[in-house]
């Protein structure tokens, strides 16, 4: 249980914005200290213009199952928005209080616990990364790859408001379509030109139509831009599209549906170019899955509650190359993303209690 929360406001009072690369090293380096003051070793990703990625890995023993705790360093919040700590009666307030900061210390507070009663920590290891709220495109290939070394993955992300762990996310994607066409003048030669607008206009309502709400899928069109004037037919336009999506196979259709759509422009004589791509691949239940929220049932004594989330996190991609991973172990919080974001100082210790009696087991083997 916390005590106080002197440790997390000495890093949210540290702004760590995605590209504030100073700042996000420096919340790392703090991390490190405590981590390493538990015995583990650090190993740093380094990178150029973001945060480095941070794995603090524990001694591996053979036949017991490895076990990854993943949470991030950065924040929304660009440097002089909102950037300090304050707390009341019953919560705490600051820039990642829940989102993430206040999840990453609940993995350290139980950390220390397990140290504290069991003496040794093993196969048990920890990876932040730096860029998860801008998407993970720089992570999201690491913590893949360091994925399949695991069997377990427990993501700290903010739990539910009844504090219901995470057991499905949708999966997200990105594109960017660049319609080429030729400018007339719309006046004296308007059957000279090939309208990029008008093709762009037929494309966002074949891609809205790819939208299916029974299944959990949408697509959207967000932005679009074209066009030089209203007495000039249009060259260039180009879309933004999301798309999400909670089955598999359904990334499958919106995939060979973009392209379709993509290759067949509404106007003569406009050619589209599709680039961007999948940026977390659903999270979807699984049965090992299944076999963890049971075996952590048995641990605490009672089962955790579940829920299923549109929005993404981490546990989207490490998910997705087959290990049982479970999200939310973070402390209940709202207004993430908002000035007015806040945690539970109730729900940090009803988390903490709970990693640390899986932890305990997990690290008994």
């Amino acid at each position: 249980m916390i005590l106080n929360f002197t440790e997390l406001a000495q890093i949210i009072n540290l702004n760590s914005y995605t590209r504030n690369k100073p700042g996000v090293d420096e919340n790392g380096k703090i991390f490190s200290e405590w981590m390493e003051a538990l015995g583990f070793e650090t190993e740093a990703f380094t990178r150029e213009h973001i945060g480095d990625h941070l794995l603090f890995k524990s001694p591996i023993v053979a036949g017991k199952k490895r076990v990854l705790l993943l949470g991030h360093l950065d924040t929304v919040f660009p440097p002089g928005t909102f950037t300090d700590f304050s707390e009341d009666a019953e919560w705490i307030y600051g820039p990642g209080v829940c989102d993430m900061k206040g999840g990453n210390v609940v993995a350290l507070e139980a950390l220390r616990n397990v140290k504290a009663q069991q003496g040794e920590i093993a196969n048990i290891d920890m990876l932040l990364v730096s860029d998860e709220e801008s998407g993970s495109d720089d992570s999201k290939y690491l913590s893949a790859e360091l994925g399949k070394n695991y069997d377990i993955c427990l993501v700290f992300e903010a739990a539910g408001v009844d504090h219901e762990v995470v057991i499905a996310r949708k999966g997200v994607g990105t594109f960017f379509i660049n319609l080429e066409g030729k400018a007339a003048h719309a006046g004296n030669h308007y059957v000279d030109g090939c309208n990029a607008n008008l093709a762009a206009a037929h494309m966002i309502i074949a891609l809205t139509e790819l939208t299916n709400l029974a299944k959990g899928t949408t697509v959207n069109a967000g932005k679009m831009s074209g066009g030089i004037g209203a007495n000039t037919i249009s060259p260039k336009a180009e879309i933004i599209v999301e798309t999400r999506y909670t089955q598999k196979v359904e990334k499958e259709r919106l995939l060979a549906s973009l392209e379709e759509i993509c290759a067949n422009p509404a106007v003569k004589g406009v050619t589209a170019t599709l680039s961007g791509g999948i940026q977390r691949d659903v999270m979807q239940s699984s049965p090992n899955q299944m076999t963890l929220l049971a075996q952590i049932a048995s641990i605490l004594g009672y089962p955790l509650k579940t829920e299923k989330r549109g929005g993404v996190s981490d546990a989207n991609i490490v998910s997705s190359v087959g290990v049982a991973t479970l999200d939310g172990f973070g402390p209940f919080g709202d207004g993430d993303h908002t000035i007015t974001e806040r945690a539970s100082k109730a729900s940090f210790s009803r988390r903490i209690d709970e990693v640390t009696k899986i932890l305990l087991d997990f690290n008994a083997g």
